[in-house]
């Protein structure tokens, strides 16, 4: 997987001061998408081990928050399973800081379904992931005074609370 950009210090992408992974390769190709060079697989650089011993540190001190995939797309095939060892790691150093994944792809439709189906190890990614803001950007739907989104059809999902009921339950800041 090669990623695009690390942002140590990002305010934008959820709660809190974040440390944000921008993964390169996306084929949705959304029109009006903020983030185009992205969706080459090739963009930015290889994500090593050396990559996310940075993230991990980056992610140390105590005001940060958590963790943010976007990019790209993070649940394209080959990210999914690059960033499957980060997540583990990031829950295992620090439990407390919330991850949240930018995703394209529907949570019921792709998420749960397909992807579950596809990807046995769908289910683990899943466990680590807090929030997942859902749904491809539609530039006729975008709205810039939402919060963590850019357009009305896409949603904040709270994953944890959503695997518990077994119903999609929608994030809301406290």
């Amino acid at each position: 997987m090669n990623y695009a950009e690390i942002k140590n210090c990002d305010i934008a992408n959820g709660p809190g001061v974040r440390v944000t992974l921008f993964v390169s390769g996306c084929t949705h190709h959304c029109e009006g998408c903020f983030n185009q060079e992205t969706w080459d697989f090739q963009c930015g650089q290889l994500f090593t081990q050396e990559t996310q011993e940075r993230i991990l540190e980056e992610l140390s001190p105590d005001y940060i928050g958590g963790l943010t995939l976007l990019g790209g797309e993070p649940l394209e095939p080959g990210n999914r399973q690059a960033l499957l060892p980060l997540l583990r790691e990031v829950k295992s150093r620090f439990p407390r800081k919330n991850i949240w994944c930018y995703t394209g792809y529907l949570y019921e439709q792709d998420i749960l379904g397909r992807f579950c189906v596809e990807w046995k190890q769908m289910k683990e990614f899943l466990s680590y992931l807090d929030v997942i803001v859902d749904g491809e950007f539609i530039l006729a739907q975008k709205d810039i005074s939402l919060q963590f989104r850019g357009s009305k059809n896409q949603r904040i999902i709270a994953v944890q609370e959503s695997l518990k009921r077994g119903e999609t339950v929608f994030w809301y800041e406290k």
